[in-house]
């Protein structure tokens, strides 16, 4: 970026002082070179690149827009790496289309790009925000944003208890309570404040809560239900305080992206006997309302929460209903299947040094909506993507994610 003092936002340099301050120092260099004290002079000179290097600098930087991430598998994009956990993408075949690693897994579910991935390629990033857990990523905070997202994670603090390591939504909160010290460290609090207001934060989860809901009983383990109407409000409620959480620390900016139609995955039609081509009803019912709730909810956030902010409702259920519906419309040869890991327990999508230690995998996986019993692949997200970035209400409301990026701004 270039250090040129006329292209420092309004909002982070005080236009009177930098008026007063251009003023004073082009006046001072004229008297010195009036009385020709060329070491002076030299001196003058050091001292404007150490106002420029020290002061301007970090206005400069805090201009660029991040993304922060939070959510489950969806958009992990590697911290389940770093965990102790029954759920991980960080063997093959998971990667193979991702190109910026050559093919190699990175942690993502899928075979190339998330949902979350995809945005900000189109946003002009030029690279992804790095998992919080690995190492040295913190100055990312004050560039690109950080990725909070874990796997098997939930609204809930129970979900994914099977799967051992996981970073539910309350710590990944948690997490990036400890990015904004960092940010308040490197810029000060006043502009840390306004980076964070112009950072967006993305929030995808509630599947695996959902997921975890309708799992059968496990032997030997307490698994009493609540009605489905408690289910749903437990989970709004869990999931506004959180909201509430990230604005009191300073976000505006928010994209809160519905539950999908988990009743039309691989895994839950398998444990539920579905027959191909079908959904589960009651599953897909359940998440209809839980969905309305939620828009409800994040209405009301905007119409009374304070300071004001933006929260964005992104319908990925109809998005990606639709995609299952019409996938030949939009290319896809198979609706049903999983590219990788098959039908069957244990849904595992692994490759082993031979085809009788792999998974059966699907010869075009660009033909597949599904890349293994859970996650989309990376055609399916691409659509989805598009979608949230350029939809209309129907799809994203009140507004899109490229009207939300440019909000405020």
């Amino acid at each position: 970026m270039t250090l040129d003092i006329v292209s420092i936002s309004k909002d982070y340099y005080n236009d009177h002082f930098k008026v007063l301050v251009i003023i004073v120092i082009i006046t001072y260099i004229e008297i010195m070179y009036i009385l020709h004290n060329l070491a002076t002079f030299t001196m003058t000179i050091l001292i404007i690149f150490i106002f420029q290097m020290f002061y301007v600098l970090p206005f400069c930087s805090s201009t660029s827009t991040a993304t922060f991430v939070f959510g489950d598998s969806l958009v992990d994009s590697g911290n389940n790496n770093f965990l102790f956990t029954l759920s991980k993408a960080d063997s093959p075949p998971y990667g193979i289309d991702f190109k910026p690693s050559h093919g190699h897994p990175t942690g993502r579910f899928t075979n190339g790009l998330t949902i979350s991935d995809i945005v900000g390629e189109a946003l002009g990033d030029n690279s992804f925000p790095p998992p919080y857990l690995a190492p040295n990523v913190e100055s990312n905070a004050t560039n690109i944003g950080i990725n909070y997202a874990s796997g098997s994670s939930g609204i809930l603090d129970a979900t994914g208890t099977l799967f051992i390591g996981r970073v539910p939504l309350r710590e990944q909160i948690s997490n990036f309570e400890e990015s904004r010290k960092y940010i308040v460290n490197s810029m000060g609090e006043e502009n840390a404040k306004r980076f964070i207001k112009k950072a967006m934060f993305s929030i995808t989860i509630g599947s695996n809560d959902v997921i975890n809901y309708f799992q059968p009983s496990i032997p030997f383990v307490s698994n009493e239900k609540v009605s489905p109407t408690t289910f749903q409000d437990f989970l709004i409620s869990n999931l506004t305080m959180n909201l509430q959480r990230l604005h009191k620390l300073g976000a505006r900016k928010f994209v809160v992206v519905g539950v999908g139609p988990l009743g039309c995955i691989p895994f839950m039609r398998a444990i539920g006997l579905i027959s191909k081509g079908k959904c589960s009803v009651e599953v897909n019912t359940l998440i209809r309302n839980y969905n309305k709730k939620l828009k409800v909810e994040l209405h009301r956030l905007n119409k009374y929460i304070k300071p004001k902010a933006i929260f964005i409702y992104a319908n990925s259920y109809d998005v990606f209903r639709e995609i299952i519906l019409n996938h030949k419309q939009h290319g896809f040869e198979n609706a049903d299947a999983p590219c990788c890991g098959g039908y069957f327990p244990p849904f595992v999508c692994y490759k082993g040094k031979d085809a009788n230690t792999s998974s059966v995998m699907c010869n075009d996986r660009g033909k597949y909506v599904f890349w293994d019993a859970y996650h989309p692949t990376e055609a399916a997200n691409v659509i989805i993507a598009k979608k949230f970035l350029y939809g209309d209400a129907s799809v994203i409301s009140p507004i899109n994610i490229l009207h939300l990026h440019n909000y405020g701004s």
